[in-house]
């Protein structure tokens, strides 16, 4: 499985590197802000994309909506974040993303599981 990693923490950019490519779910490529993720999208073509819900001054979920906008075949959106799914009850029922997962339990078998409630 290949992944795009959207985040401005290059530290946990680098923890999720170390989390991920060793189970199975290798980080093809990286983002900072939502301009460089729509071009990695077209450029690297992952699987899934990893999207931390604050990019700085911009908005994670924005992101997930123009890439759902994307002719991208299956891509699979996952928004993450240091808070939990309770923190964005409102924001995750009108997005286009699969799911959520919060950075702590970021884990190959995470994204496995949300690929699996949706396949």
């Amino acid at each position: 499985m290949r992944c795009l990693l959207v985040d401005d923490n290059d530290a946990f950019v680098e923890i999720a590197r170390c989390v991920l490519d060793p189970n199975g779910v290798k980080v093809t490529g990286t983002a900072s802000n939502s301009a460089e993720a729509v071009l990695r999208v077209s450029q690297l073509r992952p699987d899934i994309v990893l999207i931390d819900v604050m990019l700085g001054d911009e908005n994670g979920f924005d992101l997930a909506r123009r890439l759902a906008e994307l002719d991208a075949r299956d891509l699979a959106v996952i928004m993450i974040s240091t808070g939990t799914e309770d923190d964005y009850t409102d924001l995750m029922a009108r997005s286009t993303a699969l799911g959520f997962l919060t950075k702590e339990e970021l884990s190959a078998d995470g994204i496995r599981r949300l690929l699996g409630e949706v396949r």
